[in-house]
């Protein structure tokens, strides 16, 4: 699980706008971009070429 502290300083990368946990706690969500971010090893991977779209 992430640390509440370091949830409330991270970003998106591409619009710089803020994140969202997953229901799941499995990624951070951009709802502006529509991208998902995962976490791997309790580790957030917030690279643009490694986010998902989200579906419509």
């Amino acid at each position: 699980m992430l640390n509440k502290d370091l949830l409330d300083i991270l970003a998106c990368p591409q619009c710089k706008g803020p994140v969202r946990l997953t229901k799941n706690e499995d990624g951070l969500v951009c709802d502006v971009c529509r991208l998902l971010y995962e976490i791997r090893d309790e580790i957030p991977i917030m690279l643009i070429e490694e986010a998902k779209p989200l579906a419509d």
